[in-house]
């Protein structure tokens, strides 16, 4: 099918956290024979700090961030027999959502692909007048980026047809073992740009964790926190680019992952970071969440910590050899059930279904 795919940026994931997920299902998709073209704005600096060129997998279109060029691209939508609209596009979404699915053909399947699904249903909930409380009932289909049964409820009771949950995932070939990075040394490291709903929660569980544990060495990497007051065994190191994440989950001797607030309190919404450290072989270090035993086992694939007391108390008792046990166990767990090729077929068959019923709908 040829699938018309308008996000924040495939190209780029300078403060864009979902390149790797968008990256990963395309990819897989492409090798199951769909044609995707993936339109993305010129905005936040994105197009300067490319992770990648264009790739052979998905036809990429950027466009300027204006609405001249908003209206071209969306335009394009009546050339698909899928169209997907995500959330977090970040130049005009409101528009976006409407244009595109305004240009879609009869018969084509329209999705709306939630990245933030917990946050999104808090803020509808907030707010009578969100936008979103109109235009969920011109969508064939909500996927979202995670969320388990609580966002399928939450999507149905304002009016959805159908939610249906793509987690996160492993993409072998891009996140997996490699040679350890001086550079990247460290007791324990996070990665994740400084957001509203994610920075308490860094100042709960690895600012607080490195100031319990002095003697221990600290790595953050990701954008925004040039400015941010931390303990002296923080080193602050910027953003990480795509092609560094393998050294920087591989090189400390444990990685930590931490929800953001909306994330943690829905749970079952395992970020990206997630299956890229297990990936890489890394010792995962995560905040607790509902539904983390369904990616992976805690205390032998994963280590779980209720704030950064634990965090302290956890790294300090670590020893190497256990540490590369757990990343061992994890990365073995990812490739069995949790790779984008595993995701892509599930997509798959989605897909097929509901763009069948569409046809035939559209054809009486």
């Amino acid at each position: 099918m040829r699938v018309a795919f308008y996000g924040s940026s495939l190209l780029s994931s300078y403060w864009n956290g979902a390149a790797t997920y968008y990256r990963g299902i395309i990819r897989q998709l492409h090798r199951l024979g769909h044609e995707v073209t993936f339109y993305e704005p010129n905005v936040y600096d994105r197009q300067k700090n490319r992770d990648i060129c264009p790739p052979e997998w998905c036809r990429s279109v950027v466009y300027q961030g204006n609405i001249e060029a908003l209206r071209s691209v969306a335009a394009k939508a009546s050339e698909a027999d899928v169209v997907v609209k995500t959330s977090g596009v970040g130049f005009e979404d409101e528009a976006l959502f409407d244009a595109v699915f305004a240009a879609a053909r009869p018969g084509a399947l329209k999705i709306f692909w939630d990245v933030d699904a917990p946050a999104t249903l808090a803020e509808m909930r907030a707010d009578a007048n969100h936008p979103l409380h109109r235009q969920i009932r011109d969508v064939d289909l909500v996927l979202t980026y995670g969320g388990g049964d609580p966002v399928i409820a939450g999507y149905r009771e304002i009016g959805a047809r159908e939610c249906i949950p793509i987690y996160n995932a492993l993409d072998p070939d891009t996140h997996h073992p490699v040679r350890a990075e001086s550079r990247f040394t460290a007791d324990l490291s996070f990665l994740g740009n400084r957001l509203p709903d994610r920075e308490a929660r860094v100042e709960q569980f690895f600012f607080d964790a490195a100031a319990n544990a002095p003697s221990e060495k600290f790595i953050l990497g990701g954008s925004g926190w040039g400015d941010k007051p931390m303990p002296d065994n923080i080193r602050y190191i910027g953003h990480v680019p795509t092609k560094d994440h393998n050294a920087f989950n591989v090189t400390p001797k444990a990685v930590l992952n931490i929800s953001r607030e909306s994330m943690a309190q829905n749970g079952y919404s395992p970020a990206t970071r997630v299956f890229e450290a297990a990936g890489a072989g890394a010792c995962l270090i995560t905040d607790t969440w509902d539904g983390l035993d369904l990616f992976l086992k805690e205390g032998s694939e994963v280590l779980a910590a209720r704030d950064g007391q634990e965090v302290a108390e956890i790294v300090q008792a670590l020893t190497t050899k256990e540490a590369q046990r757990i990343g061992e166990n994890a990365r073995q767990r990812m490739l069995r059930e949790h790779t984008y090729a595993h995701r892509a077929e599930e997509l798959d068959r989605i897909l097929t279904r509901h763009f069948e019923k569409n046809r035939i709908e559209a054809a009486e």
